[in-house]
């Protein structure tokens, strides 16, 4: 062969193989590009301990079992505030309660027509405040809202579709026709997803079950598992609850599985807030409405194959985190006010750049519209995932764990390590203090 003719072609074997490589290369970051579907799955009143991959020796939850082994498991999630509607604010908002100021779940003492006012007034507050479905909006995202919402009509908060229509205008407190997901089946979700593959558009679903809720009020063949098992009535509706719960968490990750979306679909898990009931959280300390363990710890689970490494992860993490690390899987900036983390890097093994958690607990109805100071009893840090200082609202009254040793916060060593509780009301302070 001819040496320059030789030459020339492989010139252009060169050229044509990195052509190749560059369209290859196009593709793949295409296709990397793509919005993941999000799902977040909230339960709804579930103790830290009751659930089969938690250690509960009775309660049965194969399907987030299975969902657990196949995510990024942090064991040591926590919830800002251990009451529903504060609770599920911070969820869609990225915001502590302080921040969002729906600090309660009902505004005090007031009936009648000042009452009506004064829920609007509260509402109102998710109005001025971004949420995630708004902020997805901004990428194209249908959002889908199921469940517990307590924000009036679901367009309040952002979501193009939903269930729950609210105050004024259906006169649900917490969610109206949302509540009946899960438990009269899972449709809504269904269809929607149904929706969203028609128009060809990423979508977020909000699926917030009014389950394990109260009312404990189970398929008989579930709870009579339990009873026949030895567990008494009350506990046995609590456990079958969880497993209801459980299986209809399985039909929803069913669904996504038939419809081919499990790989471009990031799921989060993560519960409002701790229950307490007889033996099914004997060991707990406090439940809701508590600043102890039993009322605020949650696992939260991350799963989205390909870009999040399964496995148990130490860090303590808290629910002011899924709305930033949702945003940062949508190539979406967290605000200016959000305080929380993007847990992705975390659940890939890289150390979170965070040593301190925080958390506030307010009266179950609020004082102050405009002023959640006003309804405060506790606020709360854990420091390097150990030693949790809790202060009452004069921060005069100081409880100190360290929950290395002391999970379930038997032992209060305020008095013996005075030392320790010196130098942390300070970071308490800066991160937030009331009446500033």
């Amino acid at each position: 062969m001819n040496y320059k003719y030789e030459v020339r072609l492989d010139m252009w074997m060169r050229v044509l193989v990195a052509a190749m490589l560059f369209v290859l290369s196009f593709i793949g970051s295409a296709a990397h590009a793509t919005p993941p579907n999000v799902v977040m799955i909230i339960s709804d009143d579930q103790g830290w301990t009751d659930y089969g991959f938690m250690g509960h020796e009775q309660i049965r939850t194969p399907r987030l079992d299975q969902l657990a082994k196949e995510s990024a498991l942090f064991r040591r999630g926590y919830v800002p505030s251990s009451l529903c509607r504060p609770s599920l604010a911070t969820l869609v908002t990225g915001l502590y309660p302080h921040q969002h100021k729906i600090s309660g779940n009902d505004p005090a003492g007031k009936r009648g027509a000042r009452g009506n006012e004064l829920r609007e007034q509260l509402i109102a507050h998710i109005d001025n405040v971004p949420t995630l479905p708004r902020l997805l909006a901004t990428k194209g995202y249908l959002s889908l809202q199921t469940g517990k919402w307590w924000e009036g009509n679901y367009r309040r908060g952002g979501f193009t579709h939903g269930m729950t229509r609210g105050f004024p205008e259906k006169g649900g407190r917490h969610g109206d026709d949302g509540l009946t997901i899960g438990r009269k089946g899972m449709k809504p979700i269904i269809d929607f997803i149904h929706t969203a593959e028609e128009q060809q558009k990423p979508f977020f679903i909000w699926y917030a079950p009014f389950m394990p809720h109260t009312p404990h009020n189970p398929p008989e063949r579930l709870s009579k598992k339990y009873v026949d098992a030895g567990a008494t009535r009350k506990d046995a509706a609590y456990y079958a609850m969880c497993e209801w719960f459980d299986e209809t968490v399985g039909q929803l990750l069913d669904h996504l599985a038939d419809r081919n979306l499990e790989d471009n679909t990031l799921i989060i898990y993560v519960t409002d807030n701790g229950w307490k009931q007889g033996s099914a959280g004997s060991q707990l300390r406090g439940g809701k409405r508590s600043p102890h363990e039993g009322g605020i710890r949650t696992p939260i689970m991350l799963r989205w194959p390909g870009h999040v490494k399964p496995g148990d992860y130490d860090a303590a993490v808290s629910s002011i985190d899924p709305v930033p690390t949702i945003l940062s899987a949508c190539d979406l900036k967290s605000t200016a006010n959000m305080q929380g983390r993007n847990l992705l890097p975390a659940a890939n093994g890289e150390e979170l750049s965070r040593d301190t958690i925080f958390g506030e607990t307010f009266a179950h109805d609020v004082a102050d519209i405009d002023h959640p100071a006003r309804s405060l009893q506790y606020r709360w840090a854990i420091e390097d995932a150990r030693w949790k200082l809790i202060l009452d609202a004069e921060s005069k009254n100081r409880e100190l764990y360290d929950l290395s040793t002391d999970p379930h916060e038997k032992h209060n060593v305020a008095s013996s390590k005075p030392y320790i509780v010196r130098r942390r009301p300070g970071r308490l302070d800066a991160w937030w203090t009331p009446g500033r």
